[in-house]
């Protein structure tokens, strides 16, 4: 069961990927079925000593290079020219230098996530509102702004952060549909703030559950995951964040304002590995997942919000709740055992998963219907079968990335974009073959369901919707 090679967009210039680690590798065999690109025009560099040999079989360039700030214009510069790509996949280096520096050249930038460079997220000299990822949105949110008409950055394009805002914006008109509202697509911005305040959604989850699993189980002193392991850990000790919702009337007690930018988001004074939460996807049904912060609880929170002069009118509750593979969540045991000192070993799982699926959706509470489940169920096998050197998890990533690069090559001169500002029906007409089931699902389920059958937990039973009542001590 292949992929028609349908060619979506041509490369003008040369394709330059920083980082090559399990995403960069999933997303190349995609890039080349459906760009007109030839293998010359690609080159690849990396700070870890995989994918040499996927690079060879395809005749592309590959260099170990690590790119530090002290390194990346020597190393770059000579790389970009004006029509040219760079498709930054990597940990531990800064999107807003890369994206400067693609500006300064006139070339074409997307990422995965915003990072900054090394060290950054757990610099203890650093505060907590420092090492969010709201500061880092708002960096690179500022070399955007007023200035529309230069080479196109799209910042956090994947699965989630990236596809998971066209599962959004999808779910809130196929809901509006069910709910007998005659909606057309919104035209502007706003007018998706608007839709989800008519429907009455509150909390918007980035509810995901892999249960993928391998016949190499996790060893002791060993971080397993199905995606970069770095880029986990990483993400997982940066302090919890969630886009803070206007219904929102209990205030958690290590919860914080920045104090600056769009003031969509708060954080929490803990890792989003210590902070559990409950969601539910079809599949799974309930669960407990993780609270890590991600862009797109920010993003979608901002561009979701409704302002009446300075004061918010609407503004829904978002935040991601992951639960990884079983592997995962034993790393994460061990991990916080050590206190949070990463372990010595770490292993990606890819060619030795036997089965599994990766259900990723955007669950929308708090409207009449309940809650409703949007989003991709695609197992391991389905990824094999699709394309080479993936597994379900980063399949979903390659999707997005695709989407987002043919965007970018489209439409060249849109200057710096989140995913909120690409068209979904675009994105998801790019990706959609490579996600498995796409589909929607209602239930009854709320934070509340099967509470206070064995202790008698202190809850405001008038509104399931508050985080206070989702939070698990």
């Amino acid at each position: 069961m292949g992929v028609p090679a349908v060619k979506h967009a041509s490369v003008p210039g040369q394709l330059l990927m920083v980082g090559f680690g399990s995403i960069g590798q999933a997303v190349l065999p995609l890039l080349l079925r459906h760009l007109v690109l030839r293998p010359d025009q690609i080159s690849i560099i990396t700070a870890g000593d995989t994918g040499r040999d996927i690079a060879r079989e395809f005749g592309i360039e590959w260099q170990l290079q690590p790119i530090t700030e002290a390194n990346y214009l020597a190393v770059l510069t000579p790389r970009l020219r004006a029509g040219d790509f760079l498709l930054n996949l990597s940990v531990d280096v800064s999107s807003v230098a890369l994206m400067a520096l693609c500006r300064q050249r006139g070339a074409l930038y997307l990422d995965t996530c915003i990072e900054p460079w090394a060290g950054a997220y757990t610099d203890p000299k650093r505060s907590l509102s420092q090492r969010s990822n709201y500061a880092l949105r708002e960096e690179a949110l500022a070399l955007g702004q007023g200035q529309p008409d230069q080479p196109t950055a799209i910042l956090t394009q994947g699965a989630n952060p990236g596809l998971i805002s066209s599962f959004l914006k999808q779910a809130l008109l196929q809901l509006a549909q069910d709910s007998g509202r005659l909606t057309p697509v919104p035209l502007r911005p706003q007018g998706w703030a608007w839709l989800a305040q008519d429907l009455g959604v509150r909390v918007i989850h980035i509810a995901e559950r892999d249960s993928q699993i391998t016949d190499q189980p996790k060893s002791r002193d060993e971080f397993v995951n199905t995606w970069s392991v770095a880029g986990f850990i990483a993400e997982g000790l940066q302090p919890a964040e969630l886009g803070w919702g206007s219904h929102e009337r209990h205030w958690p007690a290590d919860a914080h304002r920045h104090g600056f930018g769009c003031d969509a988001a708060i954080y929490l004074a803990r890792p989003g590995l210590a902070t559990r939460v409950r969601s539910w996807t079809p599949m799974e049904g309930a669960y407990q997942g993780f609270l890590v912060t991600h862009g797109e609880s920010i993003s979608m929170a901002d561009h979701l919000s409704l302002h009446e002069q300075e004061r918010l009118l609407y503004r829904p509750t978002v935040h991601y709740v992951y639960q990884p593979c079983d592997d995962a969540l034993l790393s994460i045991h061990e991990l916080a055992g050590k206190n949070w000192h990463p372990q010595s070993g770490q292993r990606i799982l890819r060619d030795d998963i036997v089965q599994g699926t990766d259900e990723l959706g955007v669950l929308l509470m708090g409207h009449a219907r309940g809650v409703y489940w949007f989003g991709s169920r695609l197992s391991n096998r389905q990824a094999r079968e699709l394309a080479p050197f993936n597994s379900a998890t980063s399949l979903q990533v390659a999707a997005g990335v695709l989407a987002g690069v043919v965007w970018a090559l489209q439409h060249p001169r849109a200057g710096v974009l989140e995913p909120e500002d690409l068209n979904h029906e675009f994105v998801l007409a790019v990706a959609q073959p490579y996600l498995g089931e796409l589909l929607g699902v209602y239930g009854d389920w709320t934070p509340l369901t099967n509470r206070r059958s064995l202790f008698n937990e202190a809850l405001d039973l008038s509104d399931p919707w508050q985080f206070n009542n989702m939070r698990v001590p």
